[in-house]
């Protein structure tokens, strides 16, 4: 199957709903000239809604940052799959962010993909390594067993929906950023057979790479 190219911005916490509106408004157009390319805004949850109404029939995708593996329950300041998909059709799964802050494990982004899978969204799956892992040689294995574990239990047809982000930790934030040539690296040498390990033959349709963030 022919990977499809996407570029999806995570905004994080920035943004005013307000402030969210102003730079979708001046952004639509100009996004919406690139063709070939799948286009993704992913803002705070407070102004997914909003944004909602402002890309409706634009063609660029809209993302939240997170979800919640439950369908509901006593799970304060959660959200759950279910809203997400009622304004959104992609979301960011183990961001980098959420591993080092907030203590997500490589099982917890197993459940949070099911559970996103399974209410039909289109799950953007983060892997990447720290400064410390990159500089030891350790690429490789960190990348191979978040990609193993945090997409154990996906068929080949859910495989298709998924979108794996090689996102280095060490490029996000710090003023670096990975070299086209090594995120390509990543990609066909280490998370590509990682998945043909899991799926056989079969392999996702797409892949993306994050070399810098802030």
């Amino acid at each position: 199957m022919s990977r499809i190219s996407l570029v999806a911005g995570n905004w994080k916490m920035n943004k005013t709903v307000a402030e969210a509106r102003d730079l979708v408004s001046t952004m639509r157009a100009r996004l919406g000239e690139i063709p070939n390319v799948e286009k993704v805004l992913c803002p705070p949850f407070i102004a997914i809604p909003a944004l909602a109404a402002l890309l409706e029939g634009s063609g660029i995708g809209l993302g939240a940052q997170n979800l919640h593996w439950e369908e509901k329950g006593a799970f304060t300041g959660e959200v759950s799959p279910g809203m997400v998909k009622e304004f959104c059709r992609y979301v960011i799964i183990g961001h980098s962010e959420r591993r080092a802050y907030f203590g997500e494990t490589d099982e917890s982004v197993n459940r949070k993909l099911h559970a996103a899978l399974k209410m039909d969204l289109t799950p953007i799956v983060c892997v990447g390594e720290t400064l410390d892992q990159y500089e030891s040689g350790k690429t490789a294995e960190v990348v191979r067993r978040q990609s193993s574990v945090g997409l154990a239990g996906i068929d080949s047809a859910s495989a298709a929906r998924i979108v794996v982000a090689y996102e280095p930790v060490w490029a996000i934030g710090t003023g670096k950023a990975s070299s086209g040539e090594n995120a390509n690296f990543v990609h066909q040498q280490v998370i590509r057979p990682a998945l043909s390990e899991l799926l056989g033959a079969e392999m996702h349709r797409r892949s993306a790479s994050c070399t810098a963030g802030r």
